[in-house]
């Protein structure tokens, strides 16, 4: 991320270590395997990165030192987040667990028991396990709360059946917070939050689409009367929608560093490219419909950092940034697509052709003005929040 704010030495050193990592180590080792951006990628492959970056100090960073992390800040965790996003690399969501690592667990450490910690939590933190946060519905997109996985006590167990879509990160984990609905009468106080291995008899995981991006990160997972230790419920009974909701904002945020990071990959190709191509006996840098593009590029980035750092910084002031997350998540998920295409835009047919760095880049930012809560449901709330 560029920034002009003065930042650590702390910092800036992590920044270097992750960079040498990231062009040193990663790079070249995803270019001797010839990976590609839409290869399907083993849990053996990725459990690899997890754990060498783990090894490295990288994994895990937000993650309290009490648990193995370096706690770092919002703010901070923001800066290395756009870092590996505008490296290239293609394994890059694993660097710093944001694929069914650390990312997935965000505050629900708060509510977990020790066995729970034991069992689930620590794993994660130690790159050993996956995770995934499983409530989106085929029913139920944007409204949570219609939500119809059933968990039902029988004993010292819940029975759970239903079916989860479009679960990200799914690919990779090993077990699910998924929310269920503990009591229908309760409408979103009937929601509980319950960990399910998915090696459980009768879980089983679908791939039956691929989004736009062409990568198998995505899965359906289906409960048919899948048994589960009522041990295994995360926190209060009918406190699961509460606990998915507190982690939204942030997880809205966090999501913005890795959107600027690609369009800034993008722009900077795009800068590149247009010094180095050359029309009608010069670089087309010349052109001022390309030097209007470029600006309002530069433009746009400028914006985009330094809202999501103005908002880390009242996320780690412990200020309430619902508004301001979805005002982050709606700007940058805009203002990056439009980059991404002007970078299209500029490569010419360069940039349309399938898996050119600019295009997949393209394809994947569309993405983001999707998922983790549409522009349409960010713009709700950000009216419902200066309308009160």
């Amino acid at each position: 991320m560029e920034i002009s704010t003065s930042i650590s030495s702390e910092l800036q050193d992590l920044r270097a270590r992750l960079r040498s990592y990231l062009f040193d180590e990663l790079i070249p080792y995803e270019q001797a395997q010839g990976y590609g951006y839409e290869d399907r990628f083993s849990k053996s492959v990725v459990r690899k990165i997890w754990q060498r970056s783990r090894q490295l100090g990288f994994y895990g960073l937000q993650v309290p030192t009490a648990l193995g992390g370096k706690g770092i800040s919002i703010h901070d965790l923001c800066i290395l987040k756009d870092d590996v996003a505008a490296s290239g690399a293609i394994l890059f969501p694993h660097v710093l667990g944001d694929w069914g690592g650390p990312a997935r667990i965000g505050n629900l450490v708060k509510y977990a028991t020790q066995d729970q910690m034991a069992r689930f939590i620590e794993p994660v933190v130690r790159g050993e396990m996956g995770t995934c946060f499983a409530m989106t519905e085929p029913q139920s997109g944007s409204d949570a709360t219609s939500i119809r996985t059933r968990a039902v006590i029988d004993g010292d167990d819940y029975i759970i059946n239903g079916c989860k879509h479009y679960i990200s990160a799914s690919a990779f984990a090993d077990y699910a917070i998924t929310m269920c609905v503990t009591d229908p009468d309760k409408g979103a106080d009937g929601i509980s939050a319950i960990l399910v291995e998915l090696d459980r008899p009768g879980v089983r995981l679908t791939y039956d689409y691929l989004p736009m991006t062409g990568q198998h990160v995505d899965a359906d997972i289906h409960f048919d009367n899948v048994r589960v230790p009522r041990g295994n419920l995360l926190g209060e009974e009918g406190k699961g929608f509460k606990t998915a909701m507190g982690r939204i904002s942030t997880n809205r945020l966090l999501h913005c560093p890795t959107m600027t990071g690609l369009a800034r990959q993008a722009y900077r190709m795009a800068l590149d490219y247009a010094h180095h191509r050359h029309q009608f006996g010069g670089p087309i840098s010349r052109f001022q419909a390309i030097q209007h593009m470029l600006a309002d590029m530069a433009t746009g980035l400028y914006a985009c950092d330094n809202m999501i750092l103005a908002t880390a910084r009242k996320a780690d002031a412990g200020q309430d940034i619902r508004k301001e997350a979805s005002m982050c998540k709606l700007f940058v998920s805009e203002k990056c697509f439009d980059i991404a295409d002007k970078a299209m835009q500029i490569h010419g047919n360069v940039g349309v052709t399938r898996n050119h760095p600019v295009e997949f880049i393209f394809r994947r930012l569309r993405l983001y003005r999707i998922v983790t809560g549409t522009s349409e449901i960010q713009r709700n709330t950000i009216a419902k929040a200066i309308l009160s």
